[in-house]
């Protein structure tokens, strides 16, 4: 009796234990892994196959399971750092409990991988985006003519930007893309909220990494963009934008909006408007300017 007992409590126990699962999205880096005797599979559609099928047992059973992006670079460097033996499931097993508290990841919630997988790409260029920006924006150092921190300056422009943004936007579904040229590439973040009653409902982390990327194209003059679209019933669509200027935001026009949206990226060949879109200007942000500007 005491034995079924301490079964059934064991259940009841694994229900509340949350796991993390290390995914190895691609290819390429299943081939990597490939390397250590340890790791047994050796076809990624199988793999993937068998992740799948494990995942749905676990919600079958009430677990809770993240899935983290497993990098076999990042996990080569783990094991030489904590010297570790890398050809062994321990090791992975302690890289992945790393993962599950420093690196991307994405709830499963029953979402066939198909979904799940382009979602943790995205999450890992997200983070990887920010990382970077937040990086550069250190580095930067003091204004040569006032000493104040260019970084900080910057980052606290581009947050008083993000506001009047949302503040001038109207009530709705808003969708706010900026774009930063940066070397090594085009740096890209998205906001998305919902305006309800002049009240912007946002995610916190969102608007950080977005204000993070903006910042960093205040700081390095870059030259940038952002572009709103927003959703509200009953009404078409509104899309517009602004060029970044230094550390201001510069209206575009409506025809500009619309060449924008209306050409394709790779080719430049025009495509068809969106039905029911209106491409226009942006409303006034109200505001003048708000940073001294520095020459840097």
């Amino acid at each position: 009796m005491a034995h079924t007992q301490h079964q059934t409590m064991r259940r009841v126990l694994r229900r509340e234990i949350a796991g993390t699962i290390g995914l190895l999205t691609d290819e390429q880096d299943f081939t990597a892994m490939r390397c250590y005797r340890t790791f047994t599979f050796d076809d990624h559609t199988t793999y993937l196959e068998q992740v799948e099928a494990l995942l749905r047992t676990l919600a079958a059973q009430g677990g809770h399971t993240t899935v983290a992006l497993f990098d076999p670079e990042e996990y080569a460097e783990f094991c030489a750092d904590s010297g570790l033996e890398p050809d062994a499931p321990s090791s992975r097993t302690r890289f992945t409990a790393e993962l599950a508290s420093t690196g991307p990841t994405v709830m499963y919630e029953g979402q066939p991988l198909d979904e799940l997988v382009p979602d943790l790409v995205d999450e890992a260029v997200r983070r990887a985006t920010w990382e970077y920006a937040t990086t550069v924006l250190a580095r930067i150092g003091n204004c040569a003519s006032c000493g104040e921190d260019i970084g900080r300056a910057s980052f606290a422009r581009a947050s008083h930007l993000l506001a009047r943004i949302l503040d001038t936007a109207g009530s709705g579904d808003l969708h706010l893309v900026c774009s930063v040229s940066a070397a090594p590439e085009t740096l890209v973040a998205v906001l998305r909220a919902i305006n309800d009653a002049g009240t912007a409902h946002l995610d916190e982390s969102e608007a950080l990494e977005f204000s993070t990327v903006l910042a960093l194209g205040i700081a390095t003059r870059s030259a940038g963009g952002l572009v709103m679209r927003t959703t509200a019933p009953d009404t078409t669509d509104r899309v517009y934008g602004w060029r970044l200027r230094g550390e201001n935001l510069e209206p575009l026009t409506a025809a500009e909006v619309f060449d924008a949206y209306c050409t394709d990226i790779d080719s430049g060949d025009l495509v068809s408007p969106e039905s029911g879109v209106d491409y226009c200007a942006p409303p006034d942000l109200g505001e003048s300017g708000g940073m001294t500007g520095h020459r840097h």
